[in-house]
């Protein structure tokens, strides 16, 4: 998301929570909802929420029905996140990922001027929460990320950073490890590899954790140059995301395409299905569901009141949409606690 300043490739209003109840399928708006297909979590900034959204309704109208909403977050008004300043820095909430952490669910979000927090699903009980500059883009978290010792990385765009912070000490931990990478947009743990990956403006990294979990450490252990779109141009990395359906591979966006990394060859793959229609420009979240085998996607909409909003989650392998009726999403994912 721009700050509010400015083939095979080789490596190169109450704190708003709620748990809403199921409704039946509709077949509306185009074609037939694959069985099994799971929820849509959203970072919808128009309303300044997440939402987890039913997936058996192609519109989804919050305002003339409620019951499209399964489960909603916004820490305005909740004393539970008082000290992060949400009225400052929970603007433009630009990440949301749901993870699994010792058999307990958690979304984690951050948003463009300083908030970020993991949050207990569906209560909305703070796991651990921090601020970078409320009230300014100076920082930018755009990811966050749980580790297995229940510290959390953050990545901040345009601060430059990855911070790795020792979030298992309590709800409000200060302490953190930091490394520079310049354009950080996305963050995954790779509990294969136990490493943690973090995509930049020009390469992926590889960070081992070191240290204890009250003071833990980041180490630089490799790097690849990401995919250059256009000669002479940054490529833009973006989002970062494990591929549910195959193991071993990440999800990668650029300015100018979707890629797969292959982690145990080292290099960028389009060779996944639906690949023609998927890799396009300005992707700023995609995933897969391994169950009904689809991908979802989110491109910037022309004419809304934010160039990076869009009122459409793309899905592929079948072409279809859900859309957001009068919504500023940014970012979508599958309901997939892992």
């Amino acid at each position: 998301m721009p700050t509010r300043r400015a083939v095979v490739l080789g490596a190169a209003g109450a704190g708003i929570v709620a748990a809403l109840p199921a409704t039946a399928a509709h077949g509306a708006s185009g074609s037939a909802v694959p069985a099994g297909t799971p929820p849509v979590l959203v970072t919808e900034q128009a309303s300044r929420r997440l939402l987890v959204l039913d997936p058996r309704r192609r519109v989804w109208d919050p305002a003339a029905d409620p019951s499209v909403v399964r489960w909603q977050f916004s820490p305005l008004g909740d004393p539970r996140y008082r000290d992060l300043r949400p009225d400052a820095s929970w603007v433009y909430p630009c990440e949301a990922k749901v993870r699994v952490h010792r058999k307990r669910t958690y979304v984690l979000t951050t948003a463009s001027f300083g908030f970020v927090a993991v949050v207990a699903h569906p209560s909305g009980r703070r796991y651990w929460g921090t601020a970078l500059g409320p009230g300014d883009d100076l920082f930018n978290p755009h990811s966050a990320e749980i580790l297995p010792d229940g510290n959390v990385a953050v990545a901040g765009s345009t601060g430059a950073l990855v911070r790795l912070y020792a979030a298992s000490q309590g709800p409000r931990a200060e302490r953190y490890a930091e490394a520079r990478l310049k354009g950080a947009h996305g963050l995954h743990w790779d509990g294969a590899r136990r490493v943690l990956w973090a995509i930049g403006d020009d390469e992926l990294v590889a960070y081992e954790v070191g240290g204890t979990a009250a003071r833990p450490t980041l180490i630089r252990a490799s790097a690849v140059g990401l995919p250059v779109g256009t000669p002479g141009r940054t490529p833009g990395g973006h989002d970062l995301f494990p591929v549910a359906g195959r193991p071993g591979r990440l999800w990668v966006t650029t300015n100018a395409a979707v890629f797969q990394y292959d982690t145990g060859s080292g290099v960028f793959v389009q060779d996944f299905a639906g690949a023609g229609e998927i890799s396009r420009k300005s992707v700023k979240a995609v995933g897969d569901d391994p169950r009904t085998g689809q991908t979802l996607s989110t491109v910037p909409e022309r004419g809304l009141e934010e160039t990076w909003w869009t009122t459409t989650v793309s899905v592929h392998r079948p072409t279809s949409t859900y859309r957001l009726v009068g919504g500023g999403i940014y970012k979508a994912r599958w309901w997939l606690p892992r």
